[in-house]
């Protein structure tokens, strides 16, 4: 049977539709709604920080090989290089609850009440031990500001022709499922608000962290509005097979792949891509997980590959005047952050990004 009852006079796909445009309609009240647009002058320069990044707790925090200083880090090492002021830095607000229903069902967001529950996304077991409240403000609340960041991210880089968020890229959180250390779907949650508040149809993500991003794959897998370039390790987690079906352009590079044929490919991956779709918005997420060494990404690139494979994304954007926004997402390490900075330095002495003019007393 193709049709609901007769008495409602609506067929059942006239109801999925309905029910379809309800959602959207809703989706666009909450983020014209939401407070995480906002101007900022110009005498700040597109990087997007906030100390509340950083998670620290007892001791927990080094439980997870991840390196939850490495943002506060970068910006120290930028500041103490004399390439930034910290007067310059954007700091963005903390996502709210209704900035987060954009995506994630109410369910999910409830299932976080749970330490539990968080303590599996974030694969740190002894945390399903302590008092949710404490976790929800020194886990989830960091994550949070992060969106917050990742968010106005796209605005700036519209506005400016580009912006780093030192922080975000949860790219294994899709809006019904947290894992591997993502418990928000902040790359989704910006693509949604720049369709709206940007005026924008066209995104491409350039996911080049070591894993794959089986998040935005399975949030945008039937949106022809997203291209994905995902170019990742297959022989490590998450294995989301379903999700690599969702992939526009997928690049595999085993383990154990070094900096040459690494930046090859990734050559030959953005000249097809800039052939195959011509977006309005770039979303790069840049994790540092490739570095040789890292435990998890297994892959051989050195830190002046990932100064070069920054340098191409951007000047892949900036060839066809496309607004970049850069995530830094995954690394495992903690040379990640001193890398990520000299990268940033690079990108700032080749003019792809303007840094402004430090004060003379840093």
């Amino acid at each position: 049977m193709s049709a609901i009852p007769s008495s409602t006079g609506v067929s059942a796909s006239s109801s999925s539709t309905t029910s379809k445009n309800d959602v959207e309609s809703l989706r666009r009240e909450r983020i014209l709604k939401s407070k995480l647009y906002f101007d900022v002058p110009h005498s700040k320069v597109p990087l997007i920080y906030s100390p509340s990044y950083d998670i620290a707790f007892l001791g927990f925090e080094k439980l997870h090989p991840f390196d939850s200083s490495k943002w506060g880090r970068i910006c120290r090492f930028l500041v103490a290089d004399g390439v930034l002021d910290k007067k310059h830095i954007v700091e963005p607000l903390e996502a709210t609850k209704d900035d987060l229903l954009v995506v994630h069902p109410e369910s999910y967001l409830n299932s976080l009440k749970s330490s539990l529950n968080v303590s599996i996304i974030i694969e740190v077991p002894p945390v399903a031990l302590l008092p949710n409240c404490l976790v929800q403000q020194k886990v989830l609340s960091p994550f949070r500001m992060q969106v917050g960041g990742t968010i106005l991210a796209s605005k700036l880089a519209k506005e400016r022709g580009w912006a780093i968020n030192v922080g975000g890229g949860f790219h294994h959180c899709s809006a019904g499922n947290g894992g591997g250390f993502c418990a928000y779907a902040d790359i989704s949650l910006c693509i949604h608000f720049a369709f709206v508040r940007l005026n924008i149809s066209r995104v491409m993500i350039i996911d080049l962290d070591a894993h794959q991003g089986n998040g935005h794959e399975n949030d945008f897998s039937d949106d022809r509005r997203v291209y994905i370039l995902d170019m990742y390790n297959p022989g490590i987690y998450p294995f989301d097979y379903e999700a690599r079906r969702y992939i526009d352009q997928k690049v595999e590079v085993t383990s154990g792949t070094a900096t040459n044929e690494y930046l090859t490919k990734l050559d030959q991956a953005l000249e097809v891509a800039g052939r195959m779709f011509n977006p309005e918005l770039v979303v790069y997420n840049a994790g540092t997980d490739i570095l040789d060494g890292d435990p998890l990404g297994r892959l051989k690139v050195s830190p002046e590959g990932i100064i070069s494979r920054d340098e191409k994304v951007f000047r892949f954007a900036r060839d066809k005047n496309i607004p970049l926004v850069m995530l830094t997402s995954g690394g495992y390490m903690k040379s990640s952050a001193r890398v990520i900075a000299d990268s940033i330095i690079n990108l700032s002495g080749k003019s792809l990004v303007d840094l402004g003019s430090p004060s003379e007393n840093i």
